[in-house]
């Protein structure tokens, strides 16, 4: 057995679930990215994937595949970005014990991430969420649960792992009604919901009792539906609402923009962003201000308050005299 392979086994069997009690969805990504890793290297190399070794995964090697990812796969900056850490994360772990490679693997985790470009969060309006909440059919069993689905995603802003993972256990009723989940770093939280949300829920659970599993948003033989399953929902609702909504039209949305959605709504509510990050699971704050980019409300006070004091606030607004003055030229 190589090196390699020895250092893969002892992290991956050991290290990843004893030491660091990593998440099965951090370990699976991991997995799939020394996947490709091996496969890239042995196509590069000409040689088998089980006589890859560590002296073979050199700088130049390693900056090949990440940009290989790019290029062929379609692969964003920030995917680019995660498979890079799946490999630091293993060769720094098997430094230790081969001192021999110390100049090759220090090499490799030096390669620095690929910078890229941060955009502003999309997120849906008012009149756009109204719309996605009305589409689905709730003359049947799968549009009643989609709409309950939607609800929730968008009144708690909980991520798609999350939602996918609730049981029927995970949702009270009756005096604080809330929703109980497991997030990032296993950590665990509570979000309250709103009165329309806790009354909608109490007749879906009522239904719900009658299919198998304990699931609360269950597939066809009550197993949990997975992440395509939630986005291939959604994509159907979104084609419905956007005959009724034309601001939805090539608007890109994903179950993720729900989330964005409830942080928004609780920005211009006027929350505190600290509550915001504790609602949407944050460690910190760092990760919440970019709602503060999004919200152009926040900028527009922000205008007011440096007004000239004879000036008065709001929006610039032409003379409608003049436009038609305009017009006429």
């Amino acid at each position: 057995m190589s090196a390699l392979a020895t250092a893969l086994q002892r992290y991956f069997t050991d290290y990843a679930v004893n030491q660091r009690d990593l998440s099965p969805h951090t370990i699976a990504a991991y997995r799939d990215t020394w996947r490709l890793l091996l496969r890239h290297t042995a196509a590069t190399l000409n040689v088998t994937a089980d006589k890859v070794d560590l002296a073979m995964l050199d700088a130049p090697l390693v900056s090949g595949f990440l940009d290989d990812l790019q290029a062929s796969r379609g692969n964003s900056a920030t995917t680019r970005n995660a498979r890079l850490t799946a490999i630091r994360a293993v060769l720094a772990h098997a430094l230790p014990d081969h001192p021999e490679h110390a100049a090759t693997i220090t090499r490799v985790l030096a390669i620095p991430p690929r910078r890229r470009a941060t955009r502003l969060v999309e997120f849906l309006t008012e009149p756009e969420t109204d719309a996605l909440l009305s589409a689905p059919d709730t003359d049947t069993w799968t549009g009643r649960r989609d709409q309950a689905m939607l609800a929730l995603g968008v009144q708690t802003g909980l991520r798609v792992s999350e939602l996918t993972s609730l049981t029927t256990h995970a949702i009270h009723l009756g005096t604080g009604a809330h929703v109980t989940c497991t997030g990032k770093g296993r950590r665990q939280r509570a979000t309250p919901l709103t009165r329309t949300t806790a009354d909608l829920f109490a007749l879906y659970l009522t239904e719900r009792v009658t299919r198998p599993g304990d699931a609360l948003f269950p597939g066809p033989r009550g197993q949990q539906l997975s992440r395509d399953a939630l986005e291939h929902r959604l994509a159907k609702h979104l084609k419905t609402a956007a005959a009724h909504c034309s601001s939805l039209i090539g608007k890109h949305v994903t179950m993720h923009t729900l989330r964005h959605t409830a942080a928004m709504r609780l920005l211009a509510a006027g929350v505190d962003m600290s509550v915001i990050a504790l609602w949407l699971g944050h460690q910190n704050t760092v990760s919440t201000d970019v709602y503060l980019h999004a919200d152009m409300t926040i900028k527009q006070n922000a205008i007011d308050r440096t007004r000239p004091p004879d000036v008065t606030p709001g929006t610039y607004t032409p003379n409608p005299g003049i436009l038609a003055w305009l017009d006429a030229l």
